[in-house]
């Protein structure tokens, strides 16, 4: 930051900023936990000399709650890659099954928008396809905060769903599936080359809420990127620029993640788990019916309040998913 061209790059700026204040809080809170490990020693030992058993438990009690906020601390040690800062796109496809899969990832988008809202993030809808009757077939989003990408990265792949569906008239129990793909939104100073020849640029009339006055106009754009066969889309704004320029950051996001991955050797692994969105791939199962259960297939943790989570309080499984991290 002593640098005198350091505040010409805003975006750079920004993100170094966002990187010490993330240090900052850290030692802070460190010092903060060694100090009141410090006065609850020497509480403890008073109490043993007046044999206070009150302020005994009192402080037994404060030491749980200084080790959950150590816990908390060194999760977000385990934000430091290179991307974690980022902001994020999160797409949601409904599986096969139609209206029951397509409610299902309805539900899923919004549970990581209420996330997004407790955290106090930004969030903002980039595509839409609504299901026939409810729910959607597939959407993207974006969330703007600290960390996102690095919060919500392992949250891709398959979502399961076991409960009594509000859409069969027998009342009889099923199960849905939904696919979760989180990648990160690149700023400027992440080069990616993207020529023109191997870009195929669609344009159609944008579909959703709001019926034959919602587009007038071909301003929706998809974008293919023919060496990779990745695909873009967007159509939340009426100008096709814009929604143009939006699919370029989403083409340079998704290349990007495609590189990441396969530097990490994960892109065969997160290339099958996208192949088929059904039985066998779910990471995560969410069960309303015949019992309550939330539980995360690859770390084993659970939760017996479904609702909580679909209500977006999802930091417990997003913590877990940090440590597993090798």
């Amino acid at each position: 930051m002593l640098d005198p061209n350091f505040w010409q790059n805003k975006t750079y700026s920004k993100n170094i900023l966002k990187e010490k204040k993330l240090f900052e809080d850290l030692i802070k809170s460190h010092k903060d936990s060694i100090q009141r490990l410090e006065d609850l020693k020497d509480l403890y030992q008073l109490s043993i000399e007046e044999k206070n058993i009150n302020v005994q438990k009192e402080v037994f009690e404060s030491i749980r709650n200084l080790r959950d906020e150590v816990k908390k601390d060194e999760v977000k040690c385990f934000l430091s890659n290179e991307a974690d800062s980022l902001d994020s796109y999160v797409e949601i496809h409904a599986g096969a099954g139609g209206t029951e899969s397509q409610d299902w990832a309805d539900m899923l988008r919004r549970m990581y928008l209420r996330w997004s809202d407790n955290k106090k993030f930004k969030s903002h809808l980039i595509s839409e396809h609504r299901g026939d009757e409810a729910g959607i077939k597939s959407s993207i989003i974006k969330i703007e905060g600290d960390y996102v990408f690095g919060w919500l990265k392992k949250e891709s792949g398959i979502h399961r769903l076991v409960r009594i569906s509000p859409f069969d008239s027998g009342a009889r129990r099923h199960t849905s599936f939904a696919s979760i793909w989180v990648y990160p939104v690149v700023d400027d100073n992440i080069k990616i080359e993207i020529l023109d020849k191997d870009l195929r640029i669609d344009t159609y009339r944008s579909s959703g809420a709001g019926g034959q006055h919602v587009n007038t106009t071909d301003s929706a754009v998809r974008i293919t990127h023919i060496p990779s066969k990745i695909v873009v889309q967007c159509q939340n704004e009426r100008s096709q620029h814009k929604n143009k320029e939006t699919c370029m950051n989403m083409l340079k996001a998704r290349l990007y993640d495609f590189e990441i991955k396969k530097k990490s050797e994960e892109t065969q692994i997160s290339e099958k788990s996208k192949a088929e969105i059904g039985w066998g791939h779910q990471i995560r199962s969410y069960v309303l019916q015949p019992y309550r259960l939330v539980k995360d297939n690859r770390t084993n943790f659970e939760s017996t309040n479904p609702e909580k989570i679909l209500d977006g309080e999802i930091d417990e499984f997003l913590q877990k998913s940090l440590y597993e991290i090798k």
